[in-house]
């Protein structure tokens, strides 16, 4: 994705928390949602912190980890990060308010780089797959609002929430060939509470 930093676990970690500077995580909360083991998540925090671009502070056995926007490499860091590792952020936090949306993955060659495939050069776009019955025009103004923050086009698009085991085409064979990583995922509760509360 940007092959300048140390693990994508470390620039994982960084993008989440340079992100939302106003946030503060723990380490537990840190390690469940990025699905990084609690051990290198504290290893990486300590890192970090050692170079100013975090701090954190105690709460009883808990230990809140924040961003340090006082540091001069915050924003010029953050942009990079964002811009290499937060498309599946980004993009579940912009969709996860939208009804009858079911789930949503990247594929493509960004999703190839995520899982690990070498590539010539970075993607120069990210593709994005939408399952449901969503409001097109929500998800399309949702995702141009994220592909402005990233810097790079992003493309949607739109099938029925059963498509990857159902559909058939050149198209579909390509997309299940080829590395998906899941941005977003609703069971049926999910999908009911998501319409009502867009209904109110």
């Amino acid at each position: 994705m940007l092959p300048i930093f140390r693990s994508r676990q470390q620039a994982q970690l960084l993008a989440r928390l340079l992100d939302n500077p106003e946030g503060e995580s723990s380490l537990s909360d840190l390690s469940t949602q990025l699905y990084i083991p609690v051990a290198s998540v504290h290893r990486e925090v300590e890192r970090a912190e050692r170079a100013g671009l975090v701090r954190s502070r105690r709460v009883g056995n808990s230990r809140l980890v924040s961003a340090n926007p006082d540091s001069p490499y915050h924003e010029p860091l953050r942009q990079l990060l964002v811009m290499a590792f937060g498309p599946p952020e980004l993009l579940r936090a912009a969709l996860d308010g939208l009804a009858g949306i079911t789930a949503a993955y990247l594929f493509g060659s960004w999703a190839a780089r995520w899982q690990g495939e070498e590539g010539p050069r970075p993607p120069a776009d990210i593709d994005l797959l939408v399952l449901g019955d969503p409001d097109r025009d929500q998800v399309y103004a949702a995702v141009n609002e994220v592909s402005t923050e990233l810097g790079r086009q992003v493309q949607a698009t739109i099938r029925p929430a059963d498509w990857l085991e159902s559909g058939e085409g050149s198209f579909h064979d390509t997309v299940v060939s080829r590395p998906i990583v899941s941005v977003l995922s609703r069971g049926p509760q999910e999908q009911t509470s998501t319409a009502a509360a867009t209904a109110r």
